[in-house]
C-alpha cells in the first residue's frame, strides 16, 4: 500500500546540524491522509556503547511519556547525519521508532491498523535536506520513498482548525500507611497505593462531566454528563469513526468533541493553543446511582500488628489532550484523557519514590507552547526549592535541547506556562491585569544621523511614567517609573513571575537589604542608578554596570559602548541626570 503523501508542519525538521542525531517525528494517528508531521522531538538517552543508534528507550519513553499530550505519538524517526547509506538509515529509524511507539502504547494508546505508516527519514548534516521513506506494517521489511512531500505555508492554522483541546485537573490525595520499624515497606507500600489509584479510574461508577472552558458566546452549549458504561475502553484507537464518518441521528455515544467548539467568523480569533476550544472533564464518581446488583454495606477489619505511621501525598493533576474536532468524546475520554491522567500519575509516583520518606517534592505539572513548536507539551516540575534550583536548571537546559529551542531566553519556565481562563459572556478578552503601552519607542522618527545605525532593546516592555494609575510621584524623580519599566521587561521576557514593584515595595526592598532606614518607606526621597541597581539584584538577581558621565557631552563617546549591550545583551538601560539619575546598563 503506498503512503499518500506527507504534510510536514514543523517550522524545521533538522533541529541542530552540530553533530548526528537521531529526532522523534511526531504526528497523530487521526490525521493520516497525508500523514502529518506536527513537531520533531530530539533523542537525548543512548546506551553507554556511544553507538548514535543505540538508544536507551526506557528513559526516552519515561520522558516523552509526560511530555507529548495525548492525541499526539511517534509517527517516525529522523537520522541526522553526514554520510551513509540513505535508505539503510531510514530502516534503522522505522525500527527505533517502532519500538519507541510500543513503549508508549503499553497503557492501550496503541495503533495496530494497517493505514498507519511509518516513517523513516533521513538529514543531510551540512545542507539540512530531508528525503523521506515509509513502511506501511510492521512485518513489511520493504521501505518506499515518499514523491508527495508538502510543507504547509499555514501549520498553525491546520492544527487548531481540525483540533481541540481536552483538559482535567485533578486533585490527588494519597495516603497510605507502613510500619514505623520497618521504613524499607514504605516504598512497597506506597507503590501499591498509587496502583489502586490508577485503577480507580477503571470504576464502573466513574461519571465524567463534560462542558466547554470557553463561554464567550451566549450559546454556550449545556454541559454533557456520560458514565463509564458509555465509554468502549478495549476498541481500538485506529478503528475510532470519526463524526464525518457516522450518521447524522447519532445518539450521545457518538456526540464529537465540535459540539463543545465555538464557531467563529473568519479573521475574528486569533490562532493559538491559549485561545484554542478548550473541553473541560470533570472526573466523578457517582455513588448515589443504582446498582445492578443488591447487597448489603460491607465494612473490612485489617488489624494493625505494629506500630504504623501514616504519610499523605498530594499532587494536583493537570492533564491537556489534543483532539481532531470529529472525534467522538467517549472516545476522546477513553482512550486519550483517562490515559493521559494514569500517566502523570505514574510519572508523579515514579518522581516522589527517592524522597518518599524525607521532605515531600512539591510536584507541579505545566503546559507550555513555546515559540517553534506547534502544539502544547506537558512538564512536571519539582518546586520544592524555587525554579533556580541548578536540577530544574538541567530540567530545562535539556527540554531546550530536546525541542531544538533557543538558550538565549527563558521559554519553559513557570511564568512562560499556558494561561487557560474561563471567558464570561460580558467579557470577551483575557484580563490579565492593567493594560500599560508598550514598546513607547516604536514610530520615533530617526536622528537623521547620515550613516547611523539604530540600537534597540530587545524584546518588549510597558512604559511606566508619572502620575500613572492615579498615583501622585510628581517629584519623587524619574528613577522609580524607570525601574518599573525595566521590571516589566524582565516579566515580559518570560525571566521573572514577580509583579512590578511599586512605590513602597522599592523602598521595602532598600530598607530590607538595609540601604536605607525605615522612616524612608513612604516618604518622597528619590533614588537613582545605585539603589535602582540594588533592587533589582534582590528581586532578580540581576546584576547592573553604572557608567559615569559628567555631562551630555560625553554621552556620543560611549554609543559604541551602548550599542554593543544592545546588541549583546539586549535588555534596557536607564539614563538619568544629576546625582540620583547616574545612567546604569542592566545586565544579568
Amino acid at each position: 500500500m503506498e503512503i499518500p503523501g506527507i504534510r510536514v508542519l514543523c517550522p524545521k525538521l533538522v533541529l541542530g546540524r552540530d553533530e548526528p542525531c537521531l529526532q522523534w517525528l511526531i504526528g497523530s494517528p487521526f490525521l493520516v491522509d497525508p500523514v502529518a508531521i506536527f513537531s520533531t522531538f530530539r533523542c537525548l538517552h543512548f546506551s553507554p556503547t556511544g553507538d548514535a543508534l543505540a538508544l536507551d528507550y526506557d528513559k526516552e519513553s519515561e520522558d516523552l511519556r509526560v511530555l507529548l499530550l495525548k492525541g499526539f505519538h511517534v509517527i517516525g524517526a529522523l537520522v541526522v547525519q553526514r554520510d551513509g547509506n540513505a535508505e539503510q538509515m531510514a530502516a534503522h529509524a522505522v525500527d527505533a521508532a517502532r519500538r519507541m511507539q510500543k513503549l508508549l502504547g503499553a497503557d492501550g494508546f496503541e495503533v495496530k491498523s494497517e493505514k498507519h505508516w511509518m516513517i523513516g527519514a533521513v538529514g543531510d548534516i551540512d545542507s539540512g535536506d530531508v528525503r523521506f521513506f515509509s513502511s506501511s506494517s510492521e512485518n513489511s521489511k520493504s521501505l518506499e520513498s515518499v514523491a508527495s512531500v508538502i510543507y504547509d505555508s499555514d501549520p498553525v492554522k491546520y492544527v487548531w482548525e481540525k483540533g481541540c483541546l481536552l483538559r482535567c485537573k485533578l486533585p490527588i490525595k494519597l495516603p497510605f500507611y507502613f510500619p514505623e520499624n520497618k521504613t524499607s515497606d514504605a516504598v512497597e507500600m506506597y507503590l501499591s497505593t498509587v496502583g489502586a489509584a490508577a485503577d480507580k479510574f477503571k470504576d464502573p461508577e466513574l461519571t465524567f462531566m463534560v462542558e466547554t472552558l470557553n463561554k464567550a458566546n451566549e450559546e454556550v452549549p449545556q454541559p454533557v454528563i456520560f458514565h463509564a458504561g458509555d465509554l468502549d475502553v478495549h476498541a481500538d484507537i485506529s478503528n475510532v469513526k470519526l463524526s464525518s464518518q457516522v450518521a447524522e441521528d447519532r445518539d450521545i455515544k457518538s456526540l464529537p468533541c465540535s459540539h463543545f467548539c465555538l464557531e467563529s467568523k473568519p479573521g475574528t480569533k486569533t490562532l493559538s493553543a491559549e485561545n484554542a476550544d478548550i473541553i473541560e472533564v470533570t472526573f466523578l464518581l457517582n455513588r448515589s446511582r443504582k446498582s445492578r446488583e443488591t447487597a448489603a454495606p460491607v465494612a473490612v477489619y485489617f488489624p494493625v500488628l505494629e506500630e504504623t505511621r501514616l504519610s499523605v501525598l498530594e499532587f494536583k493533576s493537570d492533564v491537556l489532550c489534543y483532539a481532531p474536532k470529529d472525534l467522538p468524546l467517549v472516545s476522546a475520554i477513553s482512550k486519550l484523557l483517562i490515559p493521559g491522567v494514569v500517566d502523570q500519575l505514574n510519572a508523579m509516583k515514579n518522581a516522589y519514590v527517592p524522597n518518599l520518606l524525607k521532605e515531600q517534592s512539591q510536584l507541579h505539572p505545566y503546559h507550555f507552547n513555546p515559540v517553534g513548536v506547534l502544539h502544547p507539551i506537558s512538564v512536571i516540575y519539582d518546586l520544592s526549592y524555587g525554579e533556580t534550583e541548578m536540577s530544574q536548571v538541567e530540567i530545562r537546559r535539556s527540554l531546550h535541547m530536546r525541542l531544538g529551542l533557543p538558550t538565549d531566553r527563558p521559554l519553559l519556565r513557570v511564568s512562560n506556562a499556558l494561561y487557560f481562563t474561563v471567558v464570561g459572556v460580558k467579557s470577551k478578552e483575557k484580563q490579565k491585569g492593567a493594560s500599560f503601552l508598550k514598546d513607547v519607542h516604536i514610530g520615533i522618527p530617526s536622528s537623521g544621523v547620515s550613516g547611523g545605525v539604530t540600537s534597540l532593546v530587545q524584546g518588549s516592555y510597558e512604559y511606566y511614567h508619572y502620575l500613572q494609575d492615579g498615583f501622585d510621584d510628581s517629584g519623587w524623580g524619574c528613577a522609580y517609573r524607570s525601574l518599573q519599566t525595566i521590571m516589566s521587561w524582565f516579566r515580559l521576557q518570560y525571566y521573572t513571575s514577580i509583579e512590578v514593584p511599586s512605590h513602597r515595595e522599592i523602598q521595602q526592598s532598600l530598607v530590607e537589604i538595609g540601604d536605607k532606614e525605615p522612616a524612608f518607606i513612604g516618604s518622597r526621597e528619590w533614588i537613582g542608578a545605585i539603589e535602582l541597581s540594588f533592587v533589582l539584584d534582590k528581586l532578580l538577581g540581576v546584576s547592573c554596570k553604572v557608567i559615569n558621565v559628567r555631562s551630555g557631552a560625553e554621552l556620543p563617546e560611549k554609543c559604541r559602548e551602548l550599542a554593543l549591550h544592545f546588541e549583546t545583551q539586549g535588555t534596557p538601560i536607564m539614563i538619568g541626570v544629576g546625582v540620583y539619575g547616574k545612567g546604569g546598563a542592566c545586565e544579568e
